[in-house]
C-alpha cells in the first residue's frame, strides 16, 4: 500500500476559505485549527469546565458491552473518567454496511488526530464516533451503491418503516435483510476474502436488533484494535444525562434560533453557500411521540408546537418533559453539536465540507448556551486505487489526480480519435468544407429565382451536412467497437475514480474493497501517519 497526498480544491466557497483563507471566516469560529497554540488554549479551556464523566462512562460501558466492543474501546471509556482526558469526535448516520466510504474516512480521521494530539499534549485523547441514531430519514441510509454492468446501481433494502421513526428505533427485518445482503455479495466477484467476510456480516446482522446496532458492531469488526468509542445518541440512558442541557436549549431557544438565522443571512450576503435551512421560529429540537419524531417550532408567545401542529407545549410544559422524560426529546443539526459539547470534553470536532458549512452558522447558538465551540478540523479524504485501475492509468498516461478531479471522458475521446488517421473529426470538417464550396453555385443560382428556392437550397445544404455528421458518428462508433477493450478500461477508470461525476468516497461503499483486499484494509490505512495539512490522499492498493 502506498498513500500519496494530492491537492483537491473544494468547489464549496465556505470550505475553501476555511482551509485556505481562514481570516475571511474566522469570526464564525472560536479557534483556528491551523495555529499551533490552539490546542494548548483549548486544553486550558476544557480544564475549567465540568462534564458528566462518571455517568457518561457508565452509560457508554453498558452500551458498548451490548455491541461486544473490543477491550481497547472499553479501556478508553474508562479513561473518560480521568479529569485530564479529552476527546476527538466526529459523527454520522447509521448507514447500511457503514454507508459511503466517507464514514470510515471520518473514523480514520478521528483515530489519526487522537493519536497525534495525545502524543503532542501528553494527555489521554479518546477517539469518539457519535452515531446519530435519532435521525429519521431512513431513505438516506437504506441502501448501498454497487458496481453493476458498468454503472453504479443503488441496492436498497426492502424495508419501509411504518412511521417516521428514529433509526435506533427501527428493528431490522431479519427475513428481508439477509436476502438484501446476499444480493449485495452477488454483485462482487468471489475472492479469497469473500466467504469469510460474508459469513461475518451474516453473523453481525443476525445479532443486531436495530440498524444502529448493525453499524456499531460492523465498525468494531473493521477497527478492533484502535480504541474507538461509539455512542448512540438516541439511547434513553444518554438522554437522561442530557436532561439539564435540553433545559438550557429550551430556555435559550429564541436567542439561539435568531443568532443562527442571522449568521445564515450573513453567509448569504457574503456569497457563501447556505446548506443549512433555518428560520427564526425553528426550535431545533424534536419531540418523540411513541416512535414518531416530530419537529418543533416556536410560536409568537414563545410556546412550542409541531411543525404540522401534531403537538403543542407551553415553554413550562416542554421544560417538564426535559426534566421528567428527556428520552422524548432529541436534537437537530443545529443543537446536536451543542449537546456533543455539553457531554464530552471535546478537544476537536472533525467534519466534512458540508458539516463545516453548517458549523459556520452555529457560533451564536454555542454562545447562547454558554458553550465554547471547539476547534473544527476538516476530515481526511481518500480515493482508493485498485491495481487494475492503476495499470490503466499508466497505460494511458493519465495522472490519478486528474482522473479524480475531472474524470477521463475527455481523454477517452482524444484517445479514440488518435486511433484514426487522418482523425475522423478532421476528415469530416474537410468534407463539409468541400460540400459548402461545391454547393455554393447552386445556392447562388437559387437566390436568383426567389426566396423560396433560396431557402430550399439552404435546407438542401443542411441536409447534406447532417448526413456527414451521421457518417462521422457511425465511423466513431465503429472505431470505438474496434477498440472496445480500451473503451471499457476508460469507463472503468471513470467509474472507480470519478463515479457519478463526483468523489469515489461519496458513492462507493466498503464491500467491493474489503472483498478484494481483506477486512484489515482500513486498519492498514490507519497505520500510516497522515497529515491534516493535505487536501486528499490517493491510496494505491
Amino acid at each position: 500500500m502506498r498513500i500519496d497526498p494530492i491537492q483537491l480544491t473544494s468547489k464549496q466557497s465556505m470550505f475553501y476559505d476555511y482551509k485556505y483563507n481562514y481570516q475571511a471566516v474566522s469570526d464564525r469560529f472560536a479557534y483556528s485549527p491551523y495555529e499551533a497554540g490552539t490546542w494548548e488554549e483549548r486544553l486550558s479551556h476544557l480544564k475549567n469546565q465540568t462534564y458528566p464523566r462518571e455517568g457518561l462512562a457508565d452509560v457508554l460501558h453498558e452500551m458498548n458491552m451490548r455491541w461486544q466492543a473490543p477491550e481497547q474501546s472499553l479501556e478508553n471509556i474508562g479513561k473518560l473518567r480521568d479529569e485530564d482526558s479529552v476527546v476527538v469526535i466526529a459523527g454520522q448516520q447509521a448507514g447500511l454496511l457503514t454507508g459511503p466510504l466517507y464514514s470510515v474516512h471520518k473514523i480514520i480521521s478521528v483515530l489519526q488526530l487522537a493519536k497525534q494530539k495525545e502524543k503532542a499534549l501528553g494527555k489521554p485523547v479518546i477517539p469518539v464516533f457519535w452515531l446519530a441514531g435519532e435521525d429519521h430519514d431512513f431513505d438516506e441510509i437504506n441502501h448501498v451503491m454497487m458496481k453493476n454492468e458498468g454503472r453504479m446501481k443503488k441496492m436498497t433494502i426492502d424495508h419501509v418503516p411504518e412511521t417516521k421513526a428514529s433509526v435506533s428505533d427501527i428493528a431490522i427485518d431479519q427475513e428481508k435483510a439477509p436476502q438484501w445482503l446476499r444480493d449485495v455479495f452477488l454483485a462482487v466477484n468471489e475472492t479469497e476474502y469473500t466467504q469469510d467476510f460474508y459469513h461475518e456480516l451474516q453473523r453481525v446482522l443476525s445479532q443486531s436488533e436495530t440498524y444502529s446496532d448493525f453499524f456499531a458492531k460492523l465498525v468494531y469488526a473493521l477497527f478492533p484494535d484502535e480504541g474507538l468509542v461509539i455512542i448512540d445518541a438516541h439511547d434513553p440512558a444518554v438522554r437522561a444525562i442530557e436532561s439539564p442541557y435540553f433545559k438550557t436549549m429550551i430556555n435559550q431557544n429564541e436567542k439561539m434560533a435568531h443568532g443562527v438565522y442571522a449568521a445564515l443571512q450573513k453567509n448569504r450576503q457574503q456569497g457563501y453557500e447556505t446548506l443549512l435551512d433555518s428560520e427564526m421560529e425553528d426550535a431545533h429540537l424534536f419531540y418523540h411521540r411513541g416512535i414518531e419524531r416530530i419537529l418543533l417550532m416556536r410560536d409568537e408567545e414563545g410556546d412550542f408546537r409541531g411543525k404540522h401542529n401534531e403537538v403543542a407545549f407551553t415553554k413550562e410544559e416542554l421544560l417538564q418533559v426535559a426534566e421528567e422524560s428527556p428520552e422524548q426529546l432529541s436534537n437537530n443539526v443545529v443543537t446536536r453539536p451543542l449537546m456533543q459539547e455539553a457531554l464530552f470534553p471535546v478537544l476537536a470536532f472533525i467534519g466534512g465540507p458540508g458539516e463545516i458549512n453548517y458549523w459556520s452558522a452555529l457560533k451564536p447558538a454555542f454562545d447562547a448556551a454558554d458553550l465554547c465551540m471547539p476547534p473544527v478540523l476538516p476530515r481526511i479524504s481518500f480515493t482508493l486505487v485498485d491495481r487494475k485501475t492503476e495499470q490503466s492509468l499508466e497505460k494511458f498516461q493519465i495522472e490519478a489526480n486528474q482522473a479524480i478531479r475531472h474524470g477521463v471522458a475527455e481523454q477517452k475521446l482524444k484517445w479514440v480519435a488518435s486511433m484514426s488517421y487522418p482523425p475522423i473529426e478532421q476528415l469530416s470538417r474537410q468534407v463539409k468544407h468541400e460540400i459548402k464550396r461545391v454547393h455554393a453555385p447552386i445556392r447562388e443560382k437559387s437566390a436568383d429565382f426567389g426566396a423560396d428556392l433560396e431557402q430550399l437550397a439552404d435546407k438542401n445544404l443542411q441536409y447534406l451536412l447532417e448526413n456527414i455528421d451521421f457518417m462521422e458518428k457511425r465511423l466513431n462508433q465503429s472505431l470505438e467497437e474496434r477498440h472496445q477493450y480500451e473503451m471499457d478500461l476508460f469507463d472503468d477508470i471513470e467509474l472507480t475514480l470519478h463515479p457519478l461525476n463526483g468523489l469515489q468516497e461519496r458513492v462507493w461503499g466498503i464491500v467491493p474493497w474489503i472483498n478484494q483486499y481483506g477486512k484489515g484494509l482500513f486498519q492498514q490505512m490507519n497505520r500510516h501517519d497522515l497529515s491534516f495539512e493535505h487536501d486528499h490522499y490517493v491510496v494505491y492498493l
